[in-house]
């Protein structure tokens, strides 16, 4: 009767565990839940077997059985409060932007108006528009100020923003007529042409392109060589650069990015070194390495453009970094000191929408320019 049950405990005990482990397998944790959940299984068939036998009477198996599922929850415990504080830690994340709450004409819309009505407006045939994240703000006020007054969804409409890369695939492939985003990178350029495809990069502002640290972190200032130094994988330490003694984690952004493009450019040939990553189970089974957002430690660093992580650094969770002795202040850009400022652009790609040309000269127009300044970022003007 007892080999029966331990038969029956094996089978049971296994096939739970089992499911369980496929379980474990499919999430973002497998590389933890997976080989728990197999030890917490075998333990499990253990203990039941010693007590179908009669062994958990004796002193030493069951000690060995408090101990063990004692230490398992001590390590479950562990990870999860571990997990919970990195996401604490995650910021500057463009999932982390609520750009519904800038949508033109929405009720309390955070999109800044006109103080006169626009000289310009289109009625009908509204061009097709799209963008990287941060400048959504921006193209959605130039769209309160010109286009009609109707709904603008941010999934589906004339309007969306499906961030850089997907932006600018959209661009090419004549689904967008106008996408706004910082300067393409040499890839995407690159893949522009081989469609035989044309574009037209017209400046309608500025902005800085901005590294930032832990608040408590030591170091104030870098120069630029120093920040290829980090990225190259040359400086490894902070106290290489007046920091304390800790490894360097030098966070980047997805590939194709806008930011990622910018810091590609500031590199200047230099190859890049590999960024934090993770390696994530997708729900097929295979593996992808994916790059991971920027997590606020003592020990890491970062980049945006200003606009962006302004908040952050408001909220005293990071604080820029003063690049060549200088902070990027909206005076220190407007005056040319701050040393990295980069123009971001309309982009078209030959659509045959009548209004872009006449939209584009408007953005470039005081009143399109008037815009960019109250949604925080530096005209052409200036």
């Amino acid at each position: 009767m007892k080999s029966f049950g331990a038969i029956l405990t094996v089978v049971i005990v296994g096939f739970a565990g089992f499911i369980a482990t496929i379980i474990a397998s499919l999430s973002r944790n497998a590389e933890f839940y997976v080989p728990m959940v197999l030890a917490i299984t075998i333990g499990l068939i253990i203990l039941i077997l010693l007590a179908i036998y009669g062994q958990l009477k004796k002193k030493m198996p069951r000690i060995s059985a408090i101990v063990f599922f004692s230490v398992s929850a001590v390590l479950i415990i562990s990870y999860e409060g571990y997990q919970a504080y990195l996401k604490s830690l995650e910021v500057v994340s463009n999932q982390d932007v609520d750009l519904s709450e800038y949508r033109p004409f929405a009720k309390n819309t955070k999109a800044v108006s006109l103080e006169d009505n626009s000289t310009y407006k289109i009625k009908e045939n509204l061009p097709m528009l799209d963008g990287a994240t941060a400048l959504y703000p921006v193209y959605s006020a130039f769209v309160q100020a010109v286009y009609p007054k109707q709904n603008y969804p941010l999934e589906e409409s004339q309007v969306v923003s499906s961030q850089t890369s997907t932006a600018f695939d959209r661009l090419v492939n004549g689904d967008a007529d106008i996408v706004f985003m910082a300067h393409p990178s040499e890839n995407q350029m690159k893949s522009a042409k081989e469609q035989g495809v044309e574009l037209k990069l017209t400046p309608i502002g500025r902005e800085a392109f901005v590294f930032f640290v832990h608040d408590k972190n030591r170091v104030k200032k870098l120069s630029i060589k120093q920040i290829q130094g980090i990225y190259s994988g040359q400086i490894k330490n902070w106290k290489e650069v007046g920091g304390n003694d800790e490894k360097i984690r030098a966070f980047q952004r997805p590939e194709e990015s806008g930011s990622q493009s910018a810091l590609i450019r500031l590199m200047d040939g230099i190859p890049l070194m590999n960024p934090p990553s993770e390696d994530i189970v997708t729900g097929m089974g295979g593996i992808i390495t994916e790059t991971t957002n920027y997590r606020n430690k003592t020990n890491a660093i970062g980049f945006s453009f200003r606009k962006f992580s302004e908040e952050m650094v408001q909220n005293g969770k990071i604080k820029n970094i003063a690049v060549e002795g200088v902070l990027p202040t909206k005076e220190n850009i407007q005056n040319e000191i701050y040393p990295i400022v980069a123009e971001f652009y309309a982009i078209t790609a030959g659509s045959d929408n009548p209004h872009i040309e006449e939209f584009i000269k408007w953005i470039q127009s005081e009143q399109g320019q008037e815009i960019v300044e109250k949604t925080g970022y530096i005209s052409l003007n200036n």
